[in-house]
């Protein structure tokens, strides 16, 4: 029992005797609140929870894909009308997500996690859904997702490209005594409802809806059982409803009966575009750090929380220093910009490479137009104003802060 405590005390970063370090959170040093530093040693695992053992490092730690390749949506991927329903009704949509429960007894799943997250789902208590990402002891990205905390569980909702690198930090990370990771992909789905008029229509589909920015509560509808959880303000959709596999078709008439208009993953992606939030594989690759993506603004991390496996590298940045590469947005002229079938696109300025195409879009313009205009994503050198203008993909584009200058795709 002794050691069962000593274990979580080390794993939610509490001082412990003969670490010899502070528990105090120093802007100069980078250090964090809550906890001692992180530490990783070169060739053995040694993670928040005090577990060493032989494998490398990066077996624990998988990275991120190490060749993203652009995503694309071509001029039919998304429909006109599906447009002006993210403007002015609501859609609703399965994503492609991976779904990871961690299960263990008392606050051990809570605890264990917490030192894993980017985010806090400590301090915001039971029925906390954040947005966050595990990393590596260096502070790269390994796979982002919702995190949802409900009781003694957490259920982290991924992209499916990182469902694998997910489960593989969870399961020889968590000491199997806190707790124990499983898959629920195949047994459990997802919908995703995005629109100025989500909230309308839940109502009227008689979901319960939480009170309030990145909640998530249980609860039921004519017998099913599910969750339903409520993103942020600057999130590319407004309510994750997830379910049962069998009852993903029900739940999905039931909220297009209410007046959702049904859609598909394209149409999030176009959401998430707008938006200016980060993919796996696109816009992140195994390099990449939190504050390159936008992590600050769309509330990726905590800067309090604590001791988390990659902090040391994400405090130092943010308290003593810069990101080199933002995610920015482009606005291409008429001619559709030349992405590959795979790899990356370059970016250059005034004959320098400054970064790499990562998504780009159709945005039709909506109202029965035929007309719209191509958009993107772009990581690019900081000293690359908002304003300027870039060879991207072949073409030239303007560069412009995130999110895009569009009606937002979040509730009235």
């Amino acid at each position: 029992m002794r050691r069962h405590r000593r274990l979580l005390a080390r794993v939610a970063g509490r001082t412990l005797r003969g670490n010899g370090l502070r528990d105090a959170h120093d802007e100069s040093s980078g250090a964090v609140a809550g906890g001692p530093r992180c530490r990783v040693r070169v060739g053995l695992t040694r993670g928040p929870f005090g577990r060493r053992a032989g494998r490398p490092v990066s077996d624990v730690f998988p990275s991120a894909p190490s060749s993203p390749a652009v995503t694309r949506l071509e001029r039919d991927a998304v429909p006109a009308e599906i447009v002006d329903q993210l403007r002015a009704g609501a859609i609703v949509a399965p994503p492609e997500v991976g779904i990871i429960d961690l299960l263990g007894p008392g606050e051990g799943a809570i605890t264990c996690f917490q030192g894993l997250l980017t985010s806090d789902i400590e301090k915001p208590g039971d029925g906390a859904f954040v947005y966050g990402a595990l990393l590596t002891p260096k502070g790269m990205l390994v796979v982002d997702g919702w995190a949802a905390r409900l009781g003694s569980r957490v259920r982290f909702t991924v992209p499916v490209e990182g469902r694998e690198r997910a489960l593989t930090v969870l399961q020889r990370s968590v000491p199997p005594r806190l707790a124990r990771s499983s898959d629920r992909t195949e047994d459990t789905a997802v919908l995703r409802i995005a629109g100025a008029h989500a909230v309308a229509v839940m109502g009227a589909a008689g979901f319960p809806v939480p009170h309030g920015s990145n909640r998530v509560l249980e609860g039921s509808v004519s017998g099913i059982a599910l969750e339903v959880a409520r993103s942020s303000d600057v999130a590319p959709f407004v309510f994750q409803v997830t379910v049962a596999a069998d009852h993903l078709a029900a739940m999905q008439r039931r909220l297009v009966d209410a007046g959702a208009h049904a859609s598909t993953p394209e149409a999030l992606e176009l959401a998430r575009i707008l938006a200016g939030w980060p993919r796996l594989a696109s816009e992140v690759d195994e390099k990449t750090i939190p504050q390159e993506v936008r992590f600050d603004e769309i509330g990726g991390v905590s800067y309090t929380k604590g001791c988390y496996t990659g902090q040391e590298t994400v405090s130092r940045l943010h308290f003593r220093g810069h990101a080199n590469r933002h995610l920015r947005g482009l606005l291409f002229e008429t001619d559709p910009p030349a992405t590959p079938a795979s790899g990356w696109s370059a970016v250059t300025h005034e004959e320098r490479d400054v970064g790499r195409v990562t998504s780009v879009a159709w945005l039709p313009d909506g109202g029965g137009s035929v007309l719209g205009r191509w958009i993107g994503l772009a990581i690019v050198r900081r000293e690359v104003p908002p304003g300027a203008i870039v060879r991207a993909a072949g073409r030239e584009a303007r560069v412009v802060e995130l999110p895009f200058d569009a009606p937002r795709v979040a509730p009235a």
